[in-house]
């Protein structure tokens, strides 16, 4: 009695047949695609006869997703899908676990054949993400038509990226670029239903260009670029973000239907001065969130080792940045002691801001160390205690770090002398100033 029961125990724990391999298709493609990762999906092969079979159930995914696979074995990968499903998703993610001189030329792993093995898959969405370490950044890179799809992403992509004649992409939607930045003339002219540009961290050595009819939302983070300048050209475009680093280049932007505007240039060697003062950031803020008012606003450093006189340069440049309309104009001054009328009326001049600004806000930053300003200052290169500028549309003025000295004083006065609509004053005091000294008593 127990050698049977025992050989009965021995035949239920010694399975017969191949339990996965009776589960309808459509819940093993749902258990596959759940891994997110095809490498995981092939070792999962052992488990079942079926699953392995005809190639491998892997290769009928709707998504297919390479994270862990060499690159020399991509492309072999990518051949044994022989008969592919409409792919929603491919998405080739090469590891990062090789470091310079670890690999050969990368231009012998192939990257043209394997772009080309990509495109026959004809993706909804395509991401290609690579370490850029392993680049050949002479290389160039043919890219092949992918006419069916709406998303292309490529990320650390150093390589010369061509489109070559005749290479349409009729279905693509959205663009996202990060590393080298290619011509994008030849990209948005084979692009006629393009409505989202991205380039995030991308490299450039000449001018960017960016004219498209059809184009809705252009996003530029960290522009790094021996900048030659910024041309833009796009009357449907609504939402333009913008990140970048000058040093002075020139800039046109066209774009009469944008709502939305974030606009970020800081400023690198060669300085843009004025007299003591160096221009470090410009920023334009516009529709960023419901009832945002469009704010243009200006950062500079006063300190004595800039000596210069170029007036013209420097409210030229700040105008370049003036791509839509604002009303309200902040100006972040590190004053290190120094006089900042004379920088703060220079700016009040200016056509495009005297005319429109409805609230003028200074902030004033003491620096840590301590400089004395002495007399007859380059920080007040002209007398412009005696200038009259009409500001006709200023109705607020609000001042941080406001400590009561006389040219404090003699510049608020003359804020209100110069605008007949004004209605409110705010003034914060800095934290040096006591409530009990001569300043206080001034204010």
């Amino acid at each position: 009695m127990e050698s049977r029961s025992g050989r009965r125990r021995l035949r239920s724990s010694s399975p017969t047949e191949d339990r996965i391999s009776t589960l309808p298709d459509d819940l093993l493609l749902l258990i596959l695609a759940r891994l997110r990762s095809i490498a995981a999906a092939v070792r999962t092969s052992v488990l079942s006869r079926r699953w392995s079979g005809s190639g491998g159930l892997w290769t009928r995914l709707h998504e297919i997703v390479f994270r862990d696979i060499t690159f020399p074995s991509l492309e072999a990968a990518l051949g044994r899908v022989v008969d592919p499903p409409a792919v929603s998703l491919l998405e080739i993610r090469v590891p990062d676990v090789h470091r310079p001189g670890t690999e050969t030329n990368v231009g012998g792993l192939g990257f043209n054949s394997l772009l080309r093995a990509a495109a026959q898959l004809a993706p909804e969405e395509f991401v290609f993400r690579f370490p850029w370490d392993l680049t050949d950044r002479s290389l160039v890179v043919d890219m092949p038509c992918f006419p069916r799809t709406t998303s292309i992403v490529l990320v650390n992509f150093f390589l010369f990226l061509r489109v070559p004649d005749g290479v349409d992409f009729l279905a693509l939607e959205t663009l996202s670029l990060s590393g080298r930045l290619p011509d994008l003339d030849p990209w948005l002219s084979c692009c006629p239903r393009l409505h989202a540009l991205r380039l995030r961290r991308v490299f450039s050595e000449g001018e960017l260009r960016v004219i498209s009819a059809s184009l809705h939302e252009l996003s530029i983070f960290r522009l790094y670029q021996r900048m030659h300048g910024i041309n833009i050209v796009a009357p449907m475009l609504k939402q333009l973000t913008m990140s970048f680093f000058s040093s002075g280049a020139s800039i046109s932007v066209l774009a009469p239907m944008v709502e939305k505007v974030s606009w970020d240039c800081r400023y690198s060697k060669p300085s843009i001065v004025f007299g003591l003062w160096r221009l470090e950031q410009v920023t334009l803020q516009m529709g960023e969130t419901q009832g945002h008012v469009p704010t243009l606003q200006i950062c500079a450093h006063a300190t004595s080792s800039i000596l210069g006189t170029e007036e013209h340069t420097f409210a030229e440049e700040i105008e370049k940045h003036m791509i839509a309309g604002f009303s309200v104009l902040e100006l972040h001054l590190t004053t290190n002691g120094h006089a900042f009328g004379a920088l703060v009326f220079h700016l009040l001049k200016m056509v495009r801001i005297c005319g429109s600004i409805r609230r003028l806000k200074v902030v004033l930053e003491r620096s840590t160390v301590k400089e004395e300003c002495p007399f007859d200052c380059f920080c007040e290169p002209w007398n412009w205690r005696s200038k009259t500028i009409s500001l006709s549309a200023l109705e607020e003025v609000e001042i941080n770090g406001f400590q009561g000295y006389g040219q404090e004083i003699d510049f608020l006065k003359l804020i209100s002398q110069c605008a007949p609509m004004l209605k409110k004053t705010t003034m914060m005091l800095s934290e040096e100033t006591s409530p009990s000294n001569d300043e206080s008593a001034k204010i």
